[in-house]
């Protein structure tokens, strides 16, 4: 679902949920007349987080319209978005459930994916403070593509636009993409059209250009921020005798932590599920760059 802030009015489309191929295509110019439904496609099983008691529901509901704004810790973010699944999968047909991913986009304020019993929606902040109307609304359009829910998510996104942020990225952040061998730019929006569809939104970087630490014994090749939604890549990377493909695997390795949840287990937050790891190995040069990794990376050590 777009936000009114386009150029063009919101363009909904349907695609068969059990046809992966034809999710990826391009839609005919003759399905225009679909345009008022949902874009559905294939997505993996993922577990959902753990149920929370009722005790922490009032806290929640005051926490929502903090998260809306995008003023909440991740910790609580987390627990608000886990409490939010719960109530929504109360709406969805028996044996399916949601999964909520949180985004700042300004441009599209909810979309769906349906695979394996489970409802992917990719929604923005505002829908935190959502009301028991706005989602059962959202059930409604990610399972039949209700227009009246349609038109009821509409009107609640033109009333709280004021929460879409009119930039993607604060504009003082200062990124350093060139460097002597490798263009941080172009590997990034290469990836993002090979294995993304374009949609990742973070920004990239090398990191620090600062003097290695004497006896280090490890080093963090690359990371990713949820707060500022950046990579940063190590720039010992940048150099003639390490491979392209290697740069490019860490990158993408960053890249998939936009697309898979980091959940909480047991007090503490899981960067990388079974998921995750699934996700990684779609990589077309993985093995290459695992073996790289283990036998030559000890040698950036003294870098």
């Amino acid at each position: 679902m777009k936000s009114n802030r386009s150029a063009t009015a919101p363009a909904l489309r349907l695609v068969d949920a059990e046809s992966p191929a034809e999710a990826d295509a391009p839609e005919p110019s003759s399905r225009g007349a679909r345009d008022a439904e949902t874009l559905l496609e294939d997505d993996v099983d993922v577990d959902v987080g753990g149920e929370f008691g009722e005790d922490l529901e009032e806290a929640l509901t005051a926490a929502a319209e903090r998260a809306a704004a995008g003023e909440l810790d991740p910790a609580t973010e987390d627990a608000l978005r886990q409490w939010l699944q719960r109530r929504l999968s109360a709406y969805l047909k028996a044996g399916h459930r949601a999964r909520i991913i949180f985004t700042d986009n300004v441009h599209t304020m909810l979309s769906v994916k349906r695979g394996q019993g489970v409802y992917t929606l990719r929604m923005h902040r505002m829908f935190a403070a959502a009301p028991p109307a706005v989602l059962r609304a959202v059930a409604r359009y990610a399972q039949s593509q209700d227009r009246d829910a349609g038109a009821l998510l509409r009107r609640y996104i033109d009333g709280n636009e004021h929460l879409i942020r009119d930039a993607e990225r604060p504009r003082s952040q200062q990124l350093d993409t060139q460097g002597a061998h490798f263009n941080l730019q172009e590997l990034f929006d290469d990836l993002n059209a090979r294995y993304f569809g374009g949609t990742i939104e973070a920004k990239i970087t090398w990191g620090p250009r600062t003097r290695r630490k004497p006896g280090r014994e490890s080093i963090k090749l690359g990371s990713y921020s949820i707060e500022e939604r950046l990579i940063r890549v190590h720039p010992v990377l940048d150099a003639a005798d390490v491979p392209r493909f290697f740069v490019e695997w860490i990158i993408y390795h960053e890249m998939l932590h936009e697309v898979h949840d980091m959940p909480i287990v047991d007090g503490r937050r899981v960067y990388h599920t079974p998921e995750f790891r699934r996700a990684e190995a779609l990589f077309d040069r993985y093995a290459e760059a695992v073996l790289w990794e283990r036998t030559q990376v000890h040698k950036l050590l003294d870098r």
